[in-house]
């Protein structure tokens, strides 16, 4: 099992190529800089169509960041690479729309070895 520290960005932002560049280009690696931080996951919107009855998201953007323990993520939290990255969010390309945080434990299910 890990720790996952969900970011989701139910966002409409005002240059959408513009907004990823800048996480993937920016954000990323000052994320990658947390301590204890194992991987970065990026979840972007893919339009699908689900014959059965299913209520869409409205994410454009699921940040997945995976730690190894709650230990892990809490020291990250208290890190400068924390307000580093606060900071960064500050300076991202211009959105409306709403940000929500969560912290999950992780536990792989099912996984089909190639």
């Amino acid at each position: 099992m890990s720790v996952s520290y969900f970011v989701r960005y139910e966002i409409s932002p005002r240059d959408p190529q513009a907004f990823l560049d800048h996480y993937r280009t920016v954000h990323v690696p000052i994320l990658a800089r947390w301590p204890g931080m194992r991987r970065v996951v990026l979840h972007t919107n893919l339009p699908a169509r689900d014959p059965m009855s299913t209520q869409p998201g409205g994410a454009f953007l699921l940040a997945q960041l995976e730690f190894e323990s709650q230990a892990d993520l809490e020291a990250a939290f208290a890190s400068p690479e924390r307000v580093e990255a606060r900071r960064d969010f500050h300076a991202f390309p211009p959105f409306e729309g709403t940000v929500t945080h969560q912290a999950m434990l992780s536990e792989e299910a099912w996984r089909r070895d190639l």
